[in-house]
This record gives C-alpha cells, sequence and structure tokens, in this order.
C-alpha cells in the first residue's frame, strides 16, 4: 500500500497532526486548515448563512465551504441552527468557546500589519473592517466620547457604540443611531485607515455619512495603522 492511499484515507478530523503537546500545535489543528479562520472571523459579529459567507469569502469555492464548516461543527467551533420564522433559515453560528477565537484573529492581524508585504487596499469585507476597528482602536484617545453608530454594507447592517470601555458591534438595524456610514467596506477602510477626504468617497458613491461629521472625524482621529517592520538586510 502506498504512502498516498494510507493519507487518503485519513478522516477530515485526522488530517492535520503535528504529535505536539503545545496548546498552540492543536490551535493550528483546529483552525489550520485553509479558509478555516477566515470562517471563523466571518462568524464574529454573528449568525450568518451560507450564501452570506459564500458571498464575502469569493475566493473559496463552494466544494470546500461546505467542507470546512462541516470540520468547524465537528471540532465544536460553530454549530447550525434555523433561525424562527418568519426567516426560517439555515445560518451558521460561532459556539461560546469559537466566539474565544477573536483575540486570535486580532492578534494575528496586528502582527501581521506590520508585515512589509501587507496591502490594505486589497478587497475586505464587512465584518473584517469592523473587527479591525476593535482591535486597532486607541483607547487612550477616546476621552469623553460616548456615542452610537451604524454600518450598512449592502444588505448586512451592524450596530456600534464608543465609549471609554471602546467600541462593540455586533449585528442588527443601523438605523436610529447618532451616527450612520453607509457604502463599500473597502471605502471605509480608505477614510479610517488611509486618509481618503470623505467628499471624495462620498462624490464617488463609495461612501455616505449621515449625522454629524465632528463624530466622524472623533472616530477616525482613534486609529491608525502600526509602522512596518524593516526587514534586516541579508
Amino acid at each position: 500500500m502506498s504512502l498516498d492511499k494510507i493519507t487518503n484515507d485519513r478522516k477530515p478530523s485526522e488530517k492535520r497532526r503535528f504529535n505536539d503537546a503545545c496548546g498552540m500545535a492543536h490551535g493550528l489543528e483546529l483552525l489550520g486548515e485553509r479558509w478555516a479562520l477566515f470562517i471563523v472571523r466571518e462568524l464574529m459579529l454573528g449568525p450568518r448563512r451560507f450564501s452570506d459567507l459564500r458571498d464575502d469569502l469569493p475566493g473559496l469555492s463552494a466544494n470546500v465551504l461546505p467542507q470546512r464548516l462541516g470540520e468547524l461543527e465537528e471540532r465544536g467551533v460553530l454549530i447550525r441552527r434555523k433561525l424562527p420564522p418568519p426567516a426560517s433559515v439555515q445560518v451558521y453560528e460561532l459556539t461560546e468557546w469559537g466566539y474565544e477565537a477573536e483575540v486570535i484573529v486580532q492578534e494575528l492581524g496586528r502582527w501581521a500589519a506590520r508585515s512589509p508585504g501587507h496591502d490594505p487596499t486589497l478587497p475586505i469585507s464587512g465584518v473584517s473592517i469592523l473587527l479591525s476597528f476593535r482591535t486597532m482602536i486607541d483607547r487612550s484617545r477616546i476621552g469623553d466620547m460616548d456615542f452610537s453608530m451604524g454600518f450598512r454594507f449592502g444588505e448586512d447592517g451592524y450596530r456600534g457604540h464608543l465609549n471609554a470601555s471602546g467600541f462593540t458591534v455586533a449585528q442588527g438595524d443601523p438605523e436610529g443611531m447618532d451616527l450612520l456610514f453607509e457604502g463599500q467596506p473597502e471605502a471605509m477602510a480608505g477614510y479610517i485607515y488611509g486618509g481618503v477626504p470623505y467628499e471624495a468617497l462620498e462624490a464617488t458613491g463609495a461612501l455616505r455619512i449621515v449625522g454629524d461629521m465632528t463624530l466622524a472625524e472623533g472616530f477616525r482621529s482613534l486609529f491608525s495603522l502600526p509602522s512596518k517592520f524593516v526587514i534586516p538586510a541579508r
């Protein structure tokens, strides 16, 4: 029997075994398959349908997505459930333990943002940009800021709140908040991190801000990308 045959006969949960007692090694066994951590990231702000995940992860094939979802469910990272009427659709949702992985997403993102190869102008999902705000916010600059804000990216809505404790955000109707950001996640990234003037984004229809622009500019002032690491000369 060839080695290839032995490898192919393994169950999905046995594909990645490092034979190492380190928790990091087991963490990679749980989330190290390609696209697994992306799926976890996209579920961090609440349950989502299969079609939502497929739309926000366009590089992930329709064949691989159900495989990864099944593996993550088997490992206890997420669950499947059916929403009550009138929605009555199946969604995927992180377990309590699954939500604890947010710190992994945050710290990996913070660390990788220092890479000279990181390109913040690439496409980004709505969930990803909002999670980046939770990661990159400078709490020392918040002061007495305390207001609510909504975000709408296409059909997806989120409700956030900023106060001295930081920035919280979750799925929800973005209407009725002190401030509303509406448009493309990439435009939001350009406004917050790239220094792109709001007027330029508004003129192209990429971003619309409803509410007090003083609040919007105050929110914007809380974020900056970390300095790039200089790779030593060889």
